[in-house]
């Protein structure tokens, strides 16, 4: 597969390699230090969003084969999860061949890393594959990407003919383990770290004490990361003391707190602050940019109806 020529992607290939050589693993969500995880997720987002991009599908790769009970990842190797699915672009894989041939959207990481796990359809059912990323047969199709949030990261799709794949657990078992749900969770720690990282300005503001409306504007953009942090601290503790189960619904309502807590930051910095930090900070400007983007990755008012919907069969779900 031939390697982005695109200046930005090797650069930002070095630098996951770079975390990642500081960093090798991180604790496996519902082994007991769930939050370490997730902490170490959301400094590397509040850094820089499009390696913690990269990186979080390395870990979660990590995970996920820890969950299904295969070999780790090599320690040189680069890895990213490629699950999305599209109603024209589907994998199928051939268990009789040991071939998976089609087209998959959405492969964040195309061109940067070494190995992929994807998702592709079976006979059998879902099934997660491992791939070399340099097999004979991959081939990347051009980047269609015109947002400038996460810009840096190749995200585009990538065509499968006839290609090498070992098939990781038994059909269903990605979608089967509470692992899942549990991973979900990581990519709100990154939405959370970046969007404390784009208030950190209105926070060390000096209007902030001369200024009533900065200051109240401050004070919204602490409620709603306090009352978000708090929120992942108890999911966290819940994953580690039921590693069993999925938390389906508390990673939802965790996701979308977080996913709604970012637009509000994003409100109440850019109100505070005015146009300058985004247009003369690089750095303010780059994570604005970014996390406008990469919080779209919630499925928003989808996940608020499943957990309406969800709600309605407890008893008392609102009791301290």
């Amino acid at each position: 597969m031939d390697r982005l020529s695109d200046h930005a992607a090797p650069a930002l290939e070095a630098d996951a390699r770079e975390v990642l050589a500081r960093q090798p693993s991180l604790p496996l969500p519902g082994r007991g230090h769930t939050l370490e995880r997730w902490r170490a997720l959301a400094g590397i987002a509040g850094h820089d969003l499009c390696v913690a991009k990269v990186v979080e599908a390395h870990y979660d790769a990590q995970a996920i084969l820890a969950d299904l009970h295969a070999a780790p990842l090599p320690p040189d190797a680069l890895a990213a999860v490629w699950a999305a699915e599209g109603p024209q672009a589907t994998l199928h894989f051939d268990p009789a061949t040991g071939t998976v041939s089609g087209t998959k959207p959405w492969c964040s990481g195309a061109g940067l890393v070494d190995e992929a796990l994807v998702t592709a359809r079976s006979d059998d059912g879902a099934q997660l594959l491992r791939i070399r990323v340099d097999a004979p047969g991959i081939l990347l199709q051009p980047q269609t990407w015109h947002a400038t949030g996460m810009s840096r990261i190749p995200s585009g799709s990538v065509q499968f003919t006839d290609v090498p794949a070992i098939a990781v657990g038994k059909p269903g078992g990605y979608l089967a383990r509470p692992g899942f749900w549990h991973g979900g969770a990581g990519i709100a720690a990154c939405w959370y770290g970046a969007a404390a990282a784009l208030a950190a300005p209105l926070q060390r503001s000096p209007r902030v004490a001369g200024d009533g409306q900065t200051a109240a504007l401050l004070g919204q953009v602490d409620m709603a990361l306090q009352a978000t942090a708090a929120l992942i601290r108890e999911l966290a503790a819940w994953i580690d003391a039921m590693p069993s189960q999925p938390h389906q619904s508390d990673v939802i309502r965790v996701r979308s707190v977080v996913e709604r807590s970012c637009t509000q930051v994003l409100d109440a910095v850019g109100r505070a602050l005015g146009p300058a930090p985004m247009c003369l900070d690089a750095a303010h400007a780059r994570r604005w940019s970014d996390l406008t983007v990469f919080i779209r990755q919630s499925h928003a008012d989808r996940d608020w109806a499943e957990l309406g919907r969800a709600v309605q069969t407890q008893e008392g779900p609102w009791t301290l």
